[in-house]
């Protein structure tokens, strides 16, 4: 199973972060260079998808967008049925390496695997499966938000390069935020515990790999009303089918509501507390 990093140019302390974070758990991996929102000839690229709708996205967020559309296209043209995709900032668990080997684990009917946690509540369904390593996958049924580490298979990347030509919000909404057509048609699973989190979510004088997705003036986040196309009837039905299964679900207690774990080092990491930032215990 191939593993990319999407990776800018001009930032090569993350690349040797990534390098170094990698080698630790003896894992190969491709670098892709992302698109720089800050590089006027690499924002030239994005002018078709700017054009064809009304949007609030950054330039910068349509950067990022565009840089998983570059690792969707080399998953959609591999001979992998699945690929890894990582942002450059994470840290990864040193048990990591047997499940990015091979895709032997993967459900057969996933169309996507969220391997990081960003420590907020999400809503997974109750049956899970052990896939060894003490780690289990089960269904995604919540918005969990975040792009940092996942597994895609070509079947889903080449539907996402399809569906996702006018961007309608940011990338991490159109994947893992159930209000988007694009997420809730997918068949998503979650890793127990993550594989990976972002460093931001360490302390301060630790968080060496500040985000790089921000720009001087704020923007609100896309939502589904901002989507150019109108839904049609069927997808209308389907929105509204899924929405009670959901209430049903917590019903019967057929989810949880959790927090995705993750050990670093060995070490658990603890969610975070109002206007902290997280330690390693």
């Amino acid at each position: 199973m191939k593993c990319l990093v999407i990776n800018l140019d001009r930032s090569r302390d993350r690349l040797a972060h990534m390098t170094a974070e990698l080698a630790r758990i003896g894992v190969a991996f491709e670098r892709v260079a992302a698109i720089d929102a800050c590089n006027p000839s690499d924002m030239a690229a994005s002018a078709p998808y700017r054009n064809s709708f009304p949007s609030n996205l950054s330039d910068a967020e349509i950067a990022c967008f565009l840089s998983h559309i570059a690792c969707w296209r080399i998953v959609a043209e591999s001979n992998d049925a699945y690929a890894a995709i990582l942002e450059d900032d994470v840290l990864i668990s040193a048990v990591a390496r047997p499940l990015f080997a091979d895709s032997d684990w993967i459900p057969a009917d996933a169309d996507i695997v969220k391997l990081e946690t960003v420590f907020s509540k999400t809503s997974v369904s109750r049956m899970h499966t052990s896939v060894g390593y003490g780690h289990s996958v089960s269904r995604l049924l919540g918005g969990h938000l975040g792009t940092a580490g996942y597994i895609v298979s070509k079947r889903a990347a080449r539907d996402l390069i399809e569906a996702t030509y006018e961007l309608a919000a940011q990338v991490d909404c159109v994947m893992f935020d159930p209000a988007f057509q694009t997420s809730w048609r997918k068949t998503t699973y979650q890793l127990i515990p993550a594989l990976c989190m972002q460093t931001q979510f360490l302390s301060d004088d630790e968080a060496v790999l500040p985000s790089q997705i921000i720009d001087a003036t704020p923007r609100a986040p896309a939502t589904p009303a901002s989507e150019k196309r109108k839904r049609s009837t069927r997808e209308k039905v389907l929105t509204e089918f899924k929405r009670i299964w959901h209430q049903a679900s917590e019903i019967t207690h057929l989810e949880r509501e959790m927090i995705i774990p993750f050990r670093y080092h060995g070490k658990s990491v603890r969610p975070p507390r109002p206007g902290h930032r997280l330690k390693a215990l």
